[in-house]
């Protein structure tokens, strides 16, 4: 069954080959309704296992807390079915959508069959791995098979970048700002769309700043690629990313780019806020004992959600991270996030966040409007309770 699935959709996306992958990471285990359920249970009762290594992305629950999410019994119920048939199947329950930061890290031109945009953005961009974005069971179905559709960013010609996207012009400041990249994220999938775009006059960033890059383009344009000239393996110079080519269209980024893009990721004005939430993509161990020591022993006052992995936990715990942010009032969201299922205060607020996609997708999901700041806004607004700004940041 799976195999048919595959070889359909390969069919219908114009493929004349299926092609080996090497892993999978599997975006199907969130809770949509029982006909998913159902898909994967059946799969998992005909014996169907994994034959590549598959990582699971977010589900519905917390499994180490599962009344955190404001569900049904009933859909309580469904959601932890979805989640075990997986584990059934072989799946390695990271139940992350940053698996890149939990061990699984495809090698340079391996071919994988990724789900969670922002990992395949990540894996195409920074691991210089090669996949598709890979929607819901046909993720599992790749992963069954060991097969894709020999398609897309599978095949070295469509991974030529056509739009450059020049950021050399930015004071030099603002170029190392944590806050900076995932603006420019959602510049770029702005600006891109499905294009492969370059982006170039980058110094350097870390991997926290290009997961929050990677995941801003990801949300607002439909790219599953960025070339970073010195960053992308594929990248190493104009040249190469742009296959020996001109590129179709330039845009120079202005600082009032920046500050326009910034203040359209806030749909509510500077003011009270009901909550913050951190983690998308999921805040990694260095990203919460940042925010511990921002918060410098000052409690918060309004409720502040992480969302991170397991594996990020395990970390905290070992050196009593978990326990320091717990004493300032955070509330850990494991296993899933506070975007996808119903955690956050039930009566619609504002959410402060620094996450460019928490800010996308936010008020469509939760009904609650994001306010956009750096780890350190939305840090002392928590302690405060209203929107508190830095604005040397941006000037």
């Amino acid at each position: 069954m799976t195999m048919e699935i595959v070889v359909e959709t390969a069919r219908m996306l114009g493929a004349d080959a299926l092609i080996e992958i090497h892993s999978s990471h599997i975006d199907g285990c969130l809770y949509h309704g029982d006909s998913g359920v159902l898909f994967c249970e059946k799969l998992a009762s005909e014996g169907a296992r994994v034959v590549v290594p598959a990582t699971t992305n977010v589900g519905a629950l917390n499994l180490l807390k599962p009344d955190q999410s404001r569900l049904s019994p009933d859909q309580r119920k469904m959601a932890y079915r979805l989640m075990m048939a997986h584990e059934q199947m072989g799946c390695t329950p990271s139940w992350t959508c940053a698996p890149y930061q939990a061990g699984a890290r495809p090698a340079l031109h391996q071919q994988v069959a990724w789900g969670e945009s922002n990992a395949v953005a990540f894996v195409n961009t920074v691991l210089g791995a090669r996949t598709n974005r890979y929607g819901d069971f046909l993720d599992i179905a790749c992963a069954i098979t060991g097969r894709a559709p020999y398609y897309g960013l599978h095949k070295p010609e469509n991974r030529r970048a056509k739009l450059l996207i020049d950021v050399s012009a930015l004071p030099a400041c603002l170029l190392r700002e944590d806050a900076f990249f995932p603006v420019l994220g959602a510049l770029t999938g702005r600006l891109a769309g499905e294009t492969v775009p370059l982006i170039d006059g980058l110094p350097t960033a870390t991997e926290d700043q290009l997961k929050s890059l990677c995941a801003g383009a990801a949300s607002t344009g439909a790219l599953a690629l960025i070339h970073i000239v010195g960053i992308t393996p594929e990248a190493r110079d104009h040249a190469t990313a742009l296959g020996h080519l001109p590129p179709e269209e330039a845009v120079t980024v202005t600082p009032d780019m920046i500050r326009q893009t910034r203040d359209s990721l806030s749909l509510a004005p500077d003011g009270a806020i009901d909550s913050v939430a951190l983690g998308s993509p999921h805040f990694s161990t260095a990203e919460c004992r940042m925010l511990l020591s921002l918060a410098n022993g000052k409690p918060f006052r309004v409720p502040v959600y992480i969302c991170l992995g397991r594996h990020t936990m395990r970390a905290l715990a070992a050196d009593g991270t978990d326990k320091g942010l717990a004493d300032l009032g955070v509330e850990f969201v494991t296993d899933t996030c506070v975007v996808v299922t119903p955690i956050l205060p039930a009566e619609p607020g504002v959410m402060m966040t620094n996450s460019a996609k928490f800010a996308h997708y936010a008020n469509g999901n939760t009904g609650h409007a994001p306010v956009f700041g750096t780890l350190k806004e939305c840090v002392t607004s928590a302690q405060s309770g209203h929107v508190v700004r830095d604005v040397e940041v941006w000037e």
